[in-house]
């Protein structure tokens, strides 16, 4: 009896170890290669969480209405360590972002490069092995 609780408490402790694992998603399940974006907005936030941080853009079309975006960007710490800080993107911030549309068309992007107005270019992408990464990006 006390094998079979160990042998069911063992796989239970080994299942919620792999919870983390299937709750994190790719970016193929979320974004589409094939649906480029690139647009040009204000920053209105930037939220350093984890699995991703997240960009929130306000990017006016020709007619002048307002769309708010929302721009999946690597882990904080991967930004960090290439040289971000909370104040690299500050509310007011104009920037030129490129990545890939959501699959399901909403205002959502994962991030690959941005360009701020200065010309700085700073690479947001979640991988260099993903389809957003930007050219000669470092790996992690």
């Amino acid at each position: 009896m006390k094998t079979k609780i160990a042998i069911v408490l063992a796989a239970a402790i080994l299942l919620m170890g792999a919870a983390p694992v299937w709750a994190h998603h790719s970016f193929a399940a979320e974004f589409d290669s094939n649906k480029p974006v690139k647009m040009q907005g204000s920053v209105t936030k930037m939220e350093w969480v984890n699995p991703h941080a997240w960009i929130h853009i306000d990017v006016k079309g020709a007619d002048g209405s307002v769309a708010k975006w929302m721009i999946e960007a690597a882990a904080p710490n991967a930004l960090l360590r290439r040289g971000w800080t909370k104040q690299s993107l500050l509310p007011g911030t104009d920037i030129v972002i490129e990545g890939f549309q959501a699959k399901d068309g909403a205002n959502r992007a994962n991030g690959s490069i941005i360009t701020t107005t200065g010309g700085k270019k700073l690479f947001v992408g979640s991988s260099a092995g993903d389809p957003g990464a930007a050219p000669g990006a470092p790996r992690q």
